[in-house]
């Protein structure tokens, strides 16, 4: 009968944990970064209101705090109904 000697690949029993510290400190070098396609850059600009647009909330706005902005019931209803029979 032949007898081996301890199995070498095995030799050092900390190995492992040796490894999991080193991917650790590997893990802690990374940085985070971002990566925004083309298309999401320009979706980003679209967020500002156009010049035209923030002119009519302003006039709304002033009217609204001087009591003069009138609801016009019936075209707001038919908006209604119309956005929710589509």
């Amino acid at each position: 009968m032949k007898i081996n000697g301890p199995n070498h690949l095995n030799l050092n029993p900390y190995r492992q944990q040796m490894q999991k510290q080193m991917d650790v400190k590997k893990a802690e070098n990374r940085s985070d970064e971002l990566q925004i396609s083309k298309e999401a850059f320009k979706l980003q600009g679209k967020d500002k209101p156009h010049e035209k647009r923030a002119a009519v909330v302003q006039e709304i706005k002033q009217q609204i705090a001087t009591g003069e902005y009138k609801v016009d019931v019936e075209k707001t209803a038919q908006k209604m109904m119309d956005f929710w029979s589509k």
